[in-house]
């Protein structure tokens, strides 16, 4: 006699220990029921093959039910009369499908290892933090618990013309016409990383990748074209003595610190970053080291006499190296200059200055274009160019800070700004 629902639910009650044959009228060859205790019941196939037998586990009596179990039977022997082992067949399935979940990647899995694998490549621990913060921003919530094999134009179109909110002086809108560099970017960023994923296999090569932008420039305007990003809003040279004046009047480290990037034209990465040792007081000057500047090449800035005078007057802080200290960190934040220069009523930024300075420097000043521009260290001209004028250029920079200073700290009359042009200094 066979198995039934009813004997095999009294069967397990009773933990009635041994191997119980599924025979009889309806039952299957071969399978059984192994009962090793009242919690512990499963289902087993018997059968010989090339006379040898073998048992075949076919799952535990509280996942399968008896006609689970013989459906799971059947489905074996007919392997078994095709001539194929079915042990065999269930460990090439198995292996076949932990393959299949080796070679199956999320969109953010995939992204994360891209950003292991490509980390020595960043400019910066800020680029890279970028790219971080852009991907859980912009493209997880959309895309990033998808198949990496599966995204297609759609999803990336998901990505580009999600609605942002207003943030940073941007307006609410579609995220490609209302922040289209910061959305290129981010384009650019999904498109490096499916071409990963076909390096790694984790994609189909043969399938264009939906994120270039060869493919996208029929939907989308070209980013020059619908470029909605802001330029820095600079503060007019000609306000610089008058605001210079009021931040000298303020308290404070982040006065201090916005205090010498204007008069140094400086990046404020470079500024809250700067530390004692890269102060040569005798020469007067400062040599930031390459690591800590944009273009990865060291960059020495003529210090005024302005500037001497304001570092010579700060607190130094046993064992801290920085220059501008934090109230509460070894160092300024990097928010801080922005801040004071709130306070001040402003609503420029503060890389803006940079753009105040060479204004003032092209309309103001007789000083040359290839002295401006590397005062602000900028390329200029050819590798052979620019080492010559590296070579040259120290004085006729150390005249056009000190001219700078002269302008920021001398107040002139009704706001205007004085013309100053460097001593036997021709435009080049």
């Amino acid at each position: 006699m066979g198995l039934t629902i009813k004997k095999v639910a009294k069967l397990r009650r009773r933990g009635a220990i041994g191997r119980y044959l599924d025979g009889g009228r309806y039952g299957l060859p071969g399978l059984y029921l192994i009962i090793g205790g009242r919690n512990n019941a499963h289902w087993e196939l018997r059968f010989e093959l090339n006379g040898r037998a073998r048992w075949m586990g076919l799952g535990s009596c509280r996942v399968f039910t008896l006609k689970d179990a013989r459906e799971r039977a059947k489905k074996h022997r007919q392997h078994l009369a095709d001539g194929n082992d079915p042990l065999q067949l269930r460990r090439a399935e198995r292996a076949a499908k932990a393959a299949a979940a080796a070679a199956t990647k999320t969109f953010k899995e995939c992204a994360e290892a891209y950003l292991e694998d490509n980390r020595a490549k960043w400019k910066s621990a800020k680029h890279g933090k970028q790219w971080v913060t852009s991907l859980a921003n912009h493209v997880y919530p959309k895309i990033g618990n998808l198949d990496v094999a599966a995204i297609e134009m759609p999803h990336v179109l998901s990505v580009l013309e999600q609605r942002v909110d207003a943030q940073l002086g941007f307006p609410a809108g579609q995220f490609w016409k209302v922040r289209t560099v910061s959305a290129d970017r981010v384009r650019n960023r999904v498109e490096l990383i499916l071409n990963y994923a076909v390096a790694r296999g984790y994609r189909d090569g043969a399938k264009p990748n939906p994120a270039r932008w060869d493919a996208l420039k029929h939907i989308f305007p070209q980013p020059t074209e619908l470029n909605t990003d802001k330029h820095h809003a600079a503060v007019p040279y000609a306000d610089l003595p008058a605001l210079f004046a009021e931040l000298r009047r303020r308290e404070g480290v982040g006065a201090r610190a916005l205090e010498f990037l204007i008069l140094t034209a400086a990046r404020t990465g470079e500024v809250v970053g700067v530390t004692w040792d890269e102060i040569d007081f005798d020469k007067e000057l400062w040599v930031v080291p390459a690591e800590r500047m944009k273009g990865k090449r060291e960059h020495c800035v003529p210090l005024s006499s302005a500037c001497i005078d304001l570092l010579r007057n700060l607190y130094r802080e046993d064992g801290n190296p920085n220059i501008f200290i934090g109230a509460r960190q070894p160092r300024l934040s990097n928010t801080a200059l922005s801040e004071v220069l709130k306070r001040l009523g402003r609503q420029e930024t503060v890389h803006g200055f940079r753009s105040s300075f060479s204004d003032w420097a092209h309309e103001q000043t007789a000083h040359s274009d290839h002295t401006i521009e590397i005062s602000l260290a900028h390329k200029v001209g050819t590798k052979v160019e620019q080492a010559y004028r590296r070579g040259n250029m120290f004085d006729k920079r150390r005249r056009l800070m000190a001219d700078w200073a002269r302008h920021c700290t001398t107040p002139t009359r009704a706001g205007r700004s004085a013309k100053v042009v460097g001593i036997n200094e021709a435009r080049q």
